[in-house]
């Protein structure tokens, strides 16, 4: 499919990180009392988030909701304490994220605001500090979640809260040796699930396939509650997808769901395992599941992708309408995407331009830009940014396919033979729409049929058919002509 799922589940955790920082100011008021016989009560919902906070892991959603209805009614009463106003903010940050639901985010921004005014960041009112940055991590807004991370860094190097902030924003910026440095002092303060689950991040952004499993295998077994187990086995079948296998993918998800029943990262990633291996019917259902619980964009599009290779134009333009009318934070890159595939190609390039000069350039946005500039019909200067995508250490089929596009355009058929096959290689399942477009691609350029996958060697020797979307040069154009828009009754919903 078009979009990563690694990024959402780790901001998720960087949050988390940054709640645990704070959660801990007022544990004994949400536990208190003992048993008649000395023993402790059993500790309740909003307490289950203090001590998820307290090991740096994730609170399951209901805990989570616990907790911030139990810290608006303390506040409500004790309008004055900055600890729990930075406590509430952060809390509202986590679930907003994990919901997909923005409408948590003006509400978090409230409440850190009145931590600062309590207590102002100069008086050393750090938790408050870190909330904002977590929160313009949610956004997307890579600067201030940098700014606010390096200023708690600075006041308190050892906190080590700041350097999951730190990192998130880092990689935003595509500063990717300050992320890994980061990266490196967290390890150094901190152990647990939620730094292996970071390390893992790293390996797979570097290309450093087996140490991430290995590291994501770590996560699962420091895992310390059920929703951090989850997100650790979703995280597995994410690293299982992008190499090509779906089954294996499909059983970590399906652990995942075992252990959080509406676990949305792992339904998104079930329904894209299923499609692969052509279960279509359980596929699209388990989009459709997916959307209700977590109607994130990537996952939007994915479903609207898979529902227009499978001819179901209405559902598709369903969801590209949404794409287009709903406003969204922090999905810059695949809105570009979407409108270099499915709209306007121009636009897209606006867009993506101006979130390159506000400083955003993660390989995913270097990787929409290109794309949406070779789209627009100038694959010279896509080229230059497919190669930054690319060229980073991530093994992504989506961003190899690109670049091979690309080269084909300008007429560098040798490099755009060698990526065109390495993105089937990596997953030939990358995308319902692309890859059989990338398959035709190797045919045209009569790509050695020992580059190719075993099982797509015997599609070498047929000879390449009528492209009926009309695109591609499969169909007649020239070799590397950016593929025309099609109409809706053309197959193109939307």
């Amino acid at each position: 499919m078009k979009t990563e799922n690694v990024s959402r589940t780790v901001l998720a955790a960087g949050v988390g990180a940054v709640l645990a920082a704070t959660a801990l100011l007022y544990a004994p008021e949400i536990a208190p009392g003992l048993f008649d016989d000395g023993r402790p009560p059993a500790p309740g919902p909003a307490a289950r988030a203090v001590i998820a906070a307290k090991a740096g892991t994730q609170a399951s959603l209901p805990d989570l909701a616990a907790l911030i209805g139990d810290r608006e009614k303390w506040l409500a009463d004790h309008p004055t304490d900055d600890a729990s106003w930075a406590v509430l903010g952060t809390a509202y940050t986590e679930r907003g994220t994990r919901l997909g639901d923005t409408t948590y985010y003006p509400r978090a921004e409230r409440a850190l605001k009145r931590s600062l005014e309590v207590r102002p960041a100069k008086s050393g009112n750090l938790d408050a500090q870190l909330g904002l940055g977590a929160l313009a991590n949610a956004r997307g807004d890579w600067r201030t979640a940098r700014t606010w991370g390096e200023a708690v860094r600075k006041e308190d190097p050892k906190r080590w809260s700041a350097y999951p902030l730190l990192i998130d924003a880092y990689n935003g910026l595509g500063e990717y040796k300050s992320a890994q440095k980061a990266l490196s002092t967290l390890e150094e303060l901190r152990t647990g699930g939620a730094v292996s689950a970071r390390t893992a991040q790293m390996y797979r952004d570097r290309g450093w396939r087996e140490d991430a499993v290995a590291a994501a295998l770590d996560a699962v077994g420091q895992a310390e509650s059920g929703a951090e187990k989850a997100a650790a086995r979703a995280r597995l079948g994410d690293l299982a997808w992008e190499r090509g296998e779906p089954e294996e993918a499909l059983t970590e998800y399906g652990k995942a769901l075992a252990l959080v029943r509406h676990h949305g990262p792992s339904l998104a990633g079930r329904a894209r395992a299923l499609a692969a291996l052509g279960h279509t019917d359980e596929a699209v259902a388990g989009y459709r599941a997916t959307l209700a619980r977590l109607p994130l964009p990537e996952y939007v599009l994915e479903a609207g992708e898979l529902y227009q290779s499978l001819g179901l134009d209405g559902d598709a333009r369903s969801q590209y309408e949404l794409l287009r009318t709903r406003s969204w934070v922090n999905a810059e890159a695949v809105l570009g995407l979407f409108e270099a595939d499915h709209g306007d190609p121009g636009a897209a390039v606006r867009r993506l331009k101006a979130e390159w000069a506000r400083g955003h350039r993660s390989v995913q946005v270097a990787d929409a830009l290109g794309w949406a500039l070779y789209r627009s019909g100038q694959p010279k200067e896509a080229l230059e940014y497919a190669k930054r995508a690319t060229d980073e250490g991530l093994r992504s089929a989506l961003f190899a396919y690109h670049r091979g596009e690309i080269e084909r355009a300008v007429g560098e058929d040798g490099p755009a033979r060698r990526h065109l096959a390495e993105a089937l290689r990596i997953n030939p399942h990358f995308s319902p729409l692309l890859a059989p477009k990338a398959r035709k691609a190797v045919a045209l350029l009569g790509d050695p049929p020992d580059e190719l996958p075993e099982e797509l060697r015997a599609e070498r020797t047929e000879p390449p058919k009528t492209d009926v979307s009309g695109a591609g040069a499969a169909s007649g154009e020239a070799p590397g002509a950016p593929t025309p828009r099609e109409s809706p009754t053309a197959g193109e919903a939307g």
